[in-house]
C-alpha cells in the first residue's frame, strides 16, 4: 500500500534486530485515501538508544526525551518514534513524561482515529486499534477516547481538527465538536507560531471558505482573529456588492481562490478588514468606505505580527491589501504609472486578488483582461528597465542628496518608462535640464 524503499529498509533493519516497527499516522491515512504522502513516520518498540545503536547517524537531542529520533537518508528525514504513553500535559502542549509501551497503547494516545492507524510494510498489513478505517469510510474526524482529554493534552488539536476536516472534506463527530467548542476559549495559551502554521494550512486548502465557517462556529475566530467578526453585518451598496455584506463577500471570495499561496490567501481573507471601521452612509443611502484599503493594511499588519508571520510575508500581504483599490484606475494611468504597477514584486498576487474580488461582487473582469493584455504587450525590460541615470550621476552634475534629487530620479524613470528618453546621453541631457 505504501511504497517507500528507504522507509522500508529502516523498518526491515529494526525488525531484523528483534524490534517491532511500522509506519504511523498521516502517511497511513493518506495512503488509504489514495492521497500523496510526502512524509513517512516510523513507530517502533525500540528505545531511542537502541535506534541510535542501529543507525549511528540518527540524532535528535530534543526529541529523544519524548522518544523521537530523526534519521536523514538522502533527501528524506524520517522520524522514528518509540511506542509510548504520555504523562500529564502540564503546559497544554507536551507531556511531562513518557513511558515506552506497545503499539496498541501508543495508538490510543494519538489525536484522531484517522491518524491513529499503523501499517506494516513487511506484511502489507494495516494495524487499526482505534477504528480509524471505519471513520475514514464515514468521512469523520473523531477524537480517540475522551475528546476533552485529547484537546486538553495539546490544544493545538483544536485547530488540527478543523484543518483535517477542511483538507479532507470530512465532518467532525458531534462529541468531538462539542468538546472543541467548549475548549476554544482556552486556545489562547497556544503559541502564535503554531496557530499561524495551522491557519495557513486551513486557508490554502481546497475549501478555505469552510475553514472560515468552522473557525467562526467553533469560537476560535473570536479568540484569534476577532477583527473579522466586525465584517458580519457590515452592509455594502447593492449596486456594487449584490452578494451581501462584507463577511458574505469575503467568504465568497475565498471560494474563488485556486491553489493560493499563503500571501494570496491572507490577502484575500483580510483585504476588506478595514471596511467596518471606515463605513459611511451618504444622504442618498449609498455606503462608502473611504480609505478602507489603508486602514485594512494597518490592521492586517497588526494581525499578522500577532501571529508571528515573517516580515517578508507581512510586507507582501499588506502591499496587496493597500493596493487592491488602485486597479480600477489602471486604464487611465500614465504609461509610467502602469509599468510601475506591473513591476511591483507582489503584482501577480495583486492581480489574482483583483480577479477574485471582482468575481465575488459585480463580476466585471474588464480591468483584469486589460492588465493581462498589458503584461503581454510590455517586455520585462520595459517594465523593469535598468535606470539610465543614477544618484551618483546627479551628484557629479552638482545635485545634493535629498528629497529634491529623489524627485528628479523618479521623473527621469517616468520619462524612461514612457519612452521619452531611451539612452544614457539623452537621460543625462534631461537631468541637466531638470537641475538647472
Amino acid at each position: 500500500m505504501i511504497r517507500h524503499p528507504q522507509a522500508e529498509s529502516i523498518v526491515r533493519q529494526l525488525v531484523q534486530a528483534g524490534h517491532a516497527a511500522v509506519y504511523a499516522g498521516g502517511c497511513v491515512r493518506d495512503a488509504l485515501l489514495e492521497r500523496a504522502y510526502p512524509d513517512v513516520d516510523i513507530a517502533t518498540s525500540a528505545t531511542p538508544d537502541q535506534v541510535q545503536a542501529l543507525f549511528p547517524r540518527a540524532s535528535d537531542p530534543q526529541g529523544k526525551a519524548f522518544g523521537v529520533i530523526r534519521l536523514r537518508m538522502d533527501e528524506h528525514v524520517f522520524e522514528i518514534a518509540t511506542f509510548r504513553v504520555d504523562g500529564p500535559y502540564l503546559d497544554g502542549r507536551r507531556p511531562s513524561s513518557v513511558t515506552f509501551t506497545t503499539a496498541e497503547e501508543d495508538a490510543r494516545r494519538r489525536d484522531f482515529t484517522v491518524n491513529g492507524m499503523f501499517f506494516d510494510p513487511l506484511k502489507n498489513e494495516v494495524l487499526d486499534y482505534v477504528q480509524g478505517r471505519t471513520d475514514l469510510a464515514a468521512k469523520t474526524i473523531r477524537a480517540i477516547g475522551d475528546p476533552v482529554a485529547r484537546f486538553t493534552e495539546d490544544r493545538l488539536r483544536l485547530f488540527r481538527a478543523l484543518r483535517f476536516a477542511v483538507q479532507l472534506g470530512f465532518e467532525i463527530e458531534p462529541s468531538t465538536w462539542k468538546a472543541l467548542v467548549s475548549l476554544a476559549p482556552d486556545s489562547k495559551v497556544i503559541s502564535p507560531e503554531r496557530v499561524r502554521d495551522e491557519l495557513v494550512k486551513i486557508f490554502i486548502s481546497p475549501n478555505p471558505a469552510r475553514g472560515l465557517d468552522l473557525m467562526y462556529d467553533s469560537g476560535l475566530l473570536s479568540v484569534w482573529l476577532p477583527e473579522l467578526l466586525e465584517m458580519r453585518g457590515c452592509a455594502q451598496s447593492p449596486e456594487h456588492h449584490p452578494e451581501g455584506d462584507v463577511w458574505v463577500h469575503t467568504r465568497l471570495l475565498l471560494t474563488h481562490m485556486k491553489n493560493p499561496s499563503p500571501v494570496l490567501a491572507f490577502s484575500a481573507l483580510l483585504h476588506d478588514v478595514g471596511k467596518p471601521r471606515t463605513s459611511k452612509t451618504e444622504p442618498n443611502g449609498r455606503i462608502r468606505f473611504f480609505g478602507h484599503e489603508g486602514v485594512g493594511a494597518r490592521m492586517a499588519e497588526e494581525i499578522l505580527r500577532r501571529l508571528r508571520f515573517s516580515n517578508d510575508d507581512i510586507g507582501a500581504i499588506t502591499a496587496c491589501i493597500a493596493n487592491h483599490m488602485a486597479f480600477k484606475d489602471a486604464p487611465h494611468m500614465r504609461v509610467s504609472t502602469l509599468k510601475r504597477m506591473l513591476a511591483r514584486p507582489t503584482f501577480s498576487e495583486e492581480l489574482e486578488l483583483h480577479r477574485i474580488d471582482c468575481s465575488s461582487s459585480h463580476g466585471q473582469l474588464d480591468i483584469h483582461a486589460f492588465l493581462q493584455d498589458k503584461l503581454s504587450e510590455f517586455s520585462q525590460e520595459e517594465i523593469k528597465p535598468k535606470p539610465l541615470v543614477t544618484g551618483h550621476d546627479l551628484q557629479e552634475l552638482g545635485a545634493k542628496p535629498g528629497p529634491a534629487m529623489g524627485k528628479i530620479l523618479h521623473q527621469l524613470m517616468d520619462e524612461q518608462l514612457e519612452g521619452k528618453i531611451s539612452d544614457r546621453t539623452g537621460a543625462l541631457a534631461r537631468a541637466k535640464e531638470l537641475l538647472s
